[in-house]
């Protein structure tokens, strides 16, 4: 029996996305992993920060994943489901790569935790919604907002991924001493990486023109502008020399 769309689960996914990064915005601190988990007890629970990273990550490769390969192949090649196969590239990415080559810190358990059932969930939303409620036209991918999407996720995923590999060379393999990033974005913001990834979701939201994703662009500004905003905060105090013409998160304003 195929599967229908049900509005009432999608509203509500995307209403909760927004209403979380709304909350962090609120609450205004930095989710305790990273240079930011010092503030737990020595005690709590922690995973090394790559098998952390995959585990948290893969859900979030999986779920959509799982949807597509359920479509005819007849399917395959609409505008739903190239959109959908992109956020399994991104995460394809942050599962499988990123997560082998990271040099963080140990990762608190708790927020492994909240991670992989946010990723789940977001996943399950973006996914269903492209193939079971999305309907676009033919000519979709003609659309100005389809191809000024499309340049934006791959630009924000090109600086995502050359700022994660700057912020690499900073550690050698079990160093978790900081230094000053330098090069790239960095020359400009902090938080070089979150604005890469900032950017590839509003492109994303901008080619699905869905709720879905504009929820999540919105919470991915909230969550990673914040933690951009620490960050900065972070490096101020840590380094004396620290560029005092670099901003947080968008170059020459913020």
């Amino acid at each position: 029996m195929p599967i229908r769309c049900q509005q009432s689960p999608v509203l509500a996914g995307s209403a909760a996305l927004a209403a979380m990064g709304a909350l962090f915005l609120y609450l205004a601190k930095p989710s305790g992993y990273g240079k930011y988990s010092e503030g737990l007890t020595p005690a709590a629970p922690r995973l090394p920060a790559r098998a952390a990273w995959f585990l948290q990550e893969l859900p979030s490769f999986v779920v959509p994943a799982g949807i597509l390969a359920r479509q005819p192949r007849a399917l395959l090649g609409q505008p739903a489901t190239v959109l959908l196969g992109l956020f399994c590239a991104h995460y394809f990415h942050r599962t499988f790569i990123y997560s082998l080559l990271t040099r963080g810190r140990p990762f608190p358990v708790v927020f492994l935790v909240r991670g992989f059932i946010f990723c789940a969930g977001n996943g399950l939303l973006q996914g269903y919604y492209l193939i079971y409620c999305a309907e676009y036209p033919a000519e979709w991918y003609m659309d100005v907002r389809f191809s000024l999407g499309i340049f934006l996720f791959i630009l924000g995923m090109g600086i995502n991924i050359h700022s994660d590999y700057i912020l690499r060379q900073l550690r050698k393999p079990g160093e978790v001493i900081y230094r000053i990033p330098q090069g790239g974005l960095f020359t400009y913001v902090s938080g070089a990486n979150f604005l890469g990834e900032i950017i590839e979701w509003i492109g994303y939201a901008l080619a699905t023109w869905s709720l879905p994703a504009l929820a999540f662009a919105f919470f991915s500004l909230c969550f990673l502008g914040l933690r951009a905003f620490h960050h900065h905060r972070f490096y101020l105090k840590m380094f004396e020399d620290y560029p005092k013409s670099r901003k947080a998160l968008i170059p020459f304003l913020f």
